[in-house]
């Protein structure tokens, strides 16, 4: 399986990932979340792959959801937040097979094995 890259096209750390990717001529393919939203199952696979780190609790995504959505931020409150509003996640997700991580440290994405190669 190749590399994928989720996201927003226009956010910052996105174009970091890209700029950086590109630079190292690290082949991958970009899903852009406003386009082709996640699936509930799909969630549920990068959850068990990153944990936590799969949401962005210091977005504005997060800061406006509902205070019992927040309370019961987890299973499959969670997974329908997330669904629901696929910008809670955070950018870039990188994802090839089973290895996977979440924002933008590539000195970080090297350490992980088989994340980067094709």
């Amino acid at each position: 399986m190749a590399l994928t890259v989720y996201g927003i096209k226009n956010c910052d750390s996105m174009k970091k990932a890209f700029q950086w990717l590109d630079a190292k001529n690290i082949a991958y393919t970009f899903v852009d979340f406003k386009k082709d939203p996640p699936s509930p199952e799909q969630i549920d696979r990068w959850l068990e792959g990153v944990g936590d780190a799969l949401v962005n609790t210091r977005g504005p995504s997060y800061r406006q959801l509902p205070e019992d959505v927040k309370n019961q931020f987890s299973g499959a409150v969670r997974v329908d937040a997330i669904a629901a509003k696929p910008t809670l996640i955070k950018r870039p997700l990188l994802v090839n097979d089973e290895a996977m991580t979440v924002g933008f440290h590539p000195d970080h994405w090297a350490t992980i094995p088989h994340l980067l190669s094709a």
